[in-house]
């Protein structure tokens, strides 16, 4: 069986200020060409299909045209869960009904985790949807007060998988979810998706997955495997921030063989426009070729030059964010006291001081400052007294 393994679409994401609808809609016309030349069996969205519960109409929109065009026009069926940037309910509408289409969608978690059945020239392919879920939600879907953790809520719904599963067939998991080798906490290579949990951990043991031939993962952003390639990360179509510029983005080719193995391919998806770093004095800059890629500017000058972003955007028109490295490494050394205690009006003129020219204030500079403030409190103050 051949199955394309895809996630973290994001549909109307917005970086920087900027609609990324366009630019998705440009890979994913690219992803219906290769369902069209390589004739998949499957395909699997393993969650955040759009970026927030409530996404723009053109977001809607483009997802409506992909899921047509894939099983109406390409008749493949299509198996998707919500992540934890989908609106659960609004997934879940219609889901009954669109089965018979071949569009398998599990919006919410419940009780009863029937498998979707598939099959090809060697059997059965069961694939079980497991959708993002709280821990308080498992806790209240299966009545168990002992789940209070990410591990602890996957354990609970495996454990729920295996009464009922069938080991003489080949079975996929579809998740979404931070899954780690040994359930402990890693980085994560991207700042444009959100952490699952406040205090605690968020990471879940790969052990947990050993019952399924293959996992199928969202979430992370970056395409990986975890502990072995039968779980792995099939990454965003497209980069999302500065921390995704060297990821290589696509999706994933599964086939499955009649022994449960696996034979992994990364297939890229090429983006209207690339998203990446330029760093260099703004002089040498504004000497490159024009360029319409998405780019995050980090000036070294030292200087505070008026006019910076205006002067960067001659060359790189889709410029999404621009910063002085001096000063930004600076405010960073700063924040680490400045975050220990309350700022005041002094703190806040050397920290304003500080990202204006990229140099620390002077003694002497502090002292004029110092004198000018307890001037005009002194002047604010024989004000009230008067009043």
């Amino acid at each position: 069986m051949k199955i394309f393994h895809t996630a973290d679409w994001h549909l109307g994401k917005i970086v920087q200020g900027v609609s990324m609808t366009r630019d998705q809609q440009f890979v994913l016309e690219q992803f219906i060409e290769e369902i069209r030349k390589e004739k998949p069996d499957v395909i699997i969205i393993a969650g955040d299909l759009y970026d927030r519960s409530v996404p723009p109409t053109d977001a809607i929109q483009l997802l409506n045209k992909t899921l047509k065009e894939i099983l109406v026009d390409e008749k493949t069926p299509i198996l998707a869960i919500a992540g934890n940037h989908d609106s659960a309910t609004r997934l879940n509408f219609g889901s009954e009904f669109m089965k018979a289409s071949g569009l398998h969608i599990v919006g919410h978690l419940e009780q009863n985790i029937d498998p979707v059945i598939m099959h090809d020239e060697y059997g059965e392919v069961h694939f079980y949807l497991v959708p993002f879920a709280e821990p308080s939600i498992v806790r209240a879907v299966f009545d168990d007060q002992s789940v209070t953790t990410h591990e602890a809520a996957m354990a609970k719904i495996i454990e729920q998988i295996k009464q009922t599963m069938d080991c003489t067939k080949r079975n996929i998991i579809i998740g979404h979810a931070f899954i780690t080798k040994d359930g402990m906490p890693e980085p994560n290579t991207s700042d444009s998706e959100r952490k699952l949990t406040i205090g605690g951990t968020e990471c879940i043991s790969s052990a947990l997955f050993e019952p399924f031939c293959y996992t199928a993962l969202g979430h992370l952003h970056q395409a990986h495997f975890v502990a072995n390639e039968k779980i792995q990360y099939a990454g965003s179509p497209l980069k999302y921030s500065e921390s995704e510029v060297t990821h290589k983005k696509g999706f994933l080719i599964v086939d499955l063989n009649e022994d449960g193995s696996v034979t992994i391919e990364k297939r890229m998806l090429t983006p209207v426009r690339d998203m990446r770093v330029v760093t260099g004095m703004l002089e040498d800059i504004l000497q490159h070729k024009v360029n319409d890629d998405y780019v995050f500017v980090k000036l070294q000058d030292e200087h505070y030059v008026k006019g910076a972003a205006e002067l960067v955007r001659t060359v790189y028109p889709n410029a999404l964010h621009i910063e002085r490295t001096v000063v930004y490494e600076q405010l960073e050394q700063h924040a680490t006291t400045m975050n220990r205690v309350q700022m005041d009006d002094s703190e806040l003129f050397e920290l304003f001081y500080t990202e204006m020219t990229g140099k620390p204030l002077s003694d002497e500079i502090k002292e004029i400052y110092t004198d000018v403030l307890e001037q005009l409190i002194e002047n604010e103050r024989e004000k009230q007294e008067v009043l």
